[in-house]
């Protein structure tokens, strides 16, 4: 986990004085949710988005602070919330009702949040009196209400619409108590009048950039997950010859080919185009014909020495995720949380 302790202590110090909230939600980007949390000891919270993530972390023995982002439905919800003190967004006037309606085994930690301008959760300006009103005075509600937003589209470095979106928070927040956060990854690493009080970030920490065209190496990050796989088989190929479902890519040479154990099945993109890179004994080899459910080959070129059980890197250390991102034309985040259960984790 060396590399995940280092993208901490770099993010913490661009944090100044905000505490820092680790974001393990969709299974911690793919990178194994309890076991990240027990090794991000040194965060002072966590967010997750849903109540079955923060239950699940408690299940475990983790007892932080942690944030359900994405908030609670129901009153069933809210007596979880109360019972294993996990924390949560509110967002909206049925919420706020739940809460005065409950009858709670202890008082929630709230924090209210804002839309300043993403226009997906979050109440205006026009609801903000009202709203901090009864929750000041809601018994089932623990005081200071915090005070929270998102950022739509901090990754977009000569976009205005960040900076607008934390001057309408600091002014609809001027006057209230509790605490403040903006900054998920993105608001952090290139907006600091974002830090507030906590930051929030997600993607960072597992040393990805957020930024398009950059690599977390950029910020100084290193990546924390590698994704690997071996070769199961290496075959000659003649020209002509056509590769894989559909006939789609047919040798232009003769050549090696080479087939992954890794495909679809396990969350490697079906689309991903031919060309995509992998990595190989050291040197960059590229997809030819379509990703099957369980393999996918490779053109290893016509004197190659590769051997079946050769380790393949399908991203990770000397393979950024956001190069492959680029090739397929995603971005990293899809591909890092869509891994399946067939993907063993292990720390690195």
């Amino acid at each position: 986990m060396e590399a995940l302790h280092h993208n901490l202590a770099v993010l913490r110090e661009r944090a100044g004085e905000s505490r820092v909230m680790a974001v393990l939600k969709a299974n911690a980007y793919g990178h194994g949710m309890v076991a990240l949390a027990k090794a991000l000891a040194q965060a002072d919270a966590y967010g997750v988005a849903r109540i079955e993530e923060g239950m699940a972390l408690r299940a475990a023995g983790v007892t932080k602070p942690i944030l359900i982002l994405g908030g609670f439905q129901g009153s069933e919800a809210l007596a979880t919330l109360a019972r294993l003190d996990l924390q949560t967004s509110l967002h909206c006037e049925e919420q706020l009702v739940a809460l005065e309606q409950a009858s709670l085994a202890r008082p929630v930690t709230v924090w209210l949040k804002l839309d300043t301008g993403m226009n997906r959760l979050g109440i205006g300006e026009a609801q903000l009196a009202d709203m901090m009103a009864r929750l000041s005075c809601c018994p089932n509600v623990a005081q200071p209400v915090h005070q929270m937003t998102h950022f739509g589209r901090a990754d977009e470095l000569d976009c205005d619409t960040t900076a607008e979106q934390i001057t309408r928070f600091y002014a609809m927040t001027r006057d209230l108590p509790g605490d403040k956060a903006l900054a998920n990854s993105a608001g952090l690493l290139a907006w600091p009048d974002a830090r507030g009080d906590w930051v929030r970030p997600g993607l960072a920490l597992y040393g990805i950039s957020p930024f398009a065209g950059e690599r977390g190496t950029d910020r100084g990050l290193r990546p924390v997950m590698t994704l690997k796989s071996r070769l199961m088989a290496v075959r000659e190929c003649p020209a002509g010859a056509p590769v894989g479902y559909g006939g789609r890519w047919i040798a232009p040479r003769a050549t090696r080919l080479g087939v992954v154990a890794a495909g679809y099945g396990d969350g490697y993109p079906r689309l991903a185009p031919e060309g995509t890179p992998l990595l190989i004994n050291g040197r960059e080899v590229p997809i030819v014909g379509r990703v099957s459910m369980d393999m996918l080959t490779v053109d290893l070129g016509p004197d190659a020495s590769d051997r079946v059980g050769d380790e393949v890197v399908l991203w990770g250390e000397g393979l950024p995720v956001e190069r492959v991102a680029e090739y397929v034309g995603t971005i990293p985040y899809e591909l890092v949380t869509r891994l399946t259960g067939r993907v063993a984790l292990y720390p690195i």
